[in-house]
């Protein structure tokens, strides 16, 4: 089955650590940066990663908009997410997009991230030290029993 991870990371790359692991460990997932191929192709894949940091509560507008943009029908899709709060609905905007494209889920992986994203800049930031080594090896068990 041929995967892509399509995600976007920036400010700590807290995400860009955990798919930089799972293509370490599987070198034939081909990973696409959103920012930088924004007109990426993802008609060849079978199986597509979602993945991005957290932005008030919800993935970056940028994923968001790729996938609306370029994510084909009826594949099998999965995310991968970090966040620096513990609890939100944060699946809820990429659900909308994936269901409207008959996307069958199969499955999320989440971890907290460094995040000192608005107000928590302020205090110098919230989930320091995240993702961990164990954080991040829990992506790639994650990626591995799909």
């Amino acid at each position: 089955m041929k995967t892509c991870i399509v995600y976007y990371s920036k400010h700590h790359g807290n995400t860009k650590k955990l798919v930089d692991a799972i293509a370490g460990a599987d070198g034939s997932v081909t990973l696409i940066d959103v920012t930088e191929h924004p007109d990426a192709d993802l008609s060849a894949f079978d199986r597509i990663g979602i993945a991005s940091g957290i932005y008030f509560s919800s993935f970056a507008a940028q994923i968001v908009a790729f996938a609306d943009a370029r994510l084909p029908e009826n594949r099998n899709v999965f995310y991968i997410y970090t966040h620096g709060a513990p609890v939100g609905g944060f699946l809820k905007g990429i659900r909308s997009v994936v269901k409207k494209k008959h996307c069958r889920e199969l499955g999320k992986y989440h971890c907290l991230g460094f995040d000192t994203f608005g107000p928590f800049g302020k205090i110098g930031g919230i989930a320091k030290g995240h993702p961990t080594e164990k954080e991040i090896a829990g992506a790639v068990r994650f990626y591995k029993e799909l």
